[in-house]
């Protein structure tokens, strides 16, 4: 695949999440639309969203319920694009949805491959690769970020790891949707900064694409660490997404 090849299946996908066109994320006006269902969205988004961002830098396309629209649109025709998205201008967007009993959320910074950058990066140990029978054993607490053990049927393949046997790292791939396979990515702590989370997401990200599929890559934009590797592993930028969710969800995840 080339970079615009996979760019065209990252903006289809936001379009099957976000109930638009792909060409919608390309334009220089935002756009507000009503959030629905969609059997070829992401596999872990409860949609329909009350409110969804998502931009690719040129513009905004938020996903609303019908009782939100109005002041989404005072939102995100108020402030510029870029500043929709951190404080103190996010502050003002969650001041209104606590008249819906909403808040704000998810925010996340999500990355595509760079082909011209994309390679297999070494680190000093065996790294092997695991198919869903291989790793059954590993969906424990070390490995919460590469596998989902409430979504096993989605774990497509890992790249693991190993000191003299051990698992060390894991580098997991879910088939959240049918072209573009999200990795997520562990390592103990004490083999860390030793170049293992590159080695393994680089291994992975270079087998999901022989398999046909775009690897693409989410963190919270604060999580240097994670957006590091990302980089390094040959991923760049793509799109960011903000997600409000009711109180009551929030209230319960800051429990």
């Amino acid at each position: 695949m080339t970079n615009q090849e996979i760019l065209q299946i990252a903006l289809q996908q936001s379009a099957y999440d976000c109930n638009c066109n792909a060409d919608d994320f390309l334009s220089n006006e935002n756009k507000v639309v009503l959030s629905r269902k969609n059997e070829k969205a992401r596999a872990y988004l409860p949609l329909p969203f009350a409110c969804d961002l998502v931009s690719y830098g040129n513009n905004i396309v938020a996903q609303v319920s019908p009782g939100m629209k109005e002041t989404v649109e005072w939102y995100i025709g108020k402030y510029a694009v870029e500043h929709c998205f951190e404080t103190p201008n996010i502050i003002a967007l969650n001041e209104k949805l606590a008249e819906f009993d909403y808040k704000v959320c998810f925010m996340a910074e999500y990355f595509l491959p760079d082909i011209n950058e994309l390679k297999e990066l070494p680190c000093g140990y065996e790294i092997k690769l695991l198919h869903p029978p291989d790793f059954e054993q590993y969906y424990t607490g070390e490995w919460r970020n590469s596998l989902s053990k409430s979504r096993k049927h989605l774990d497509r393949l890992v790249a693991g790891a190993f000191d003299h046997g051990k698992l060390i790292g894991l580098a997991g791939c879910s088939a959240d949707c049918e072209t573009m396979y999200q990795i997520g990515v562990d390592v103990l702590p004490e083999y860390r900064r030793r170049g293992i989370a590159s080695a393994i997401t680089s291994r992975l990200a270079v087998e999901i694409l022989k398999m046909g599929k775009v690897p693409f890559y989410c963190t919270a934009w604060s999580n240097i660490k994670s957006v590091r590797n990302a980089i390094k592993s040959g991923f760049r930028p793509a799109w960011a997404e903000v997600t409000a969710r009711s109180s009551e969800f929030v209230d319960e995840m800051n429990k």
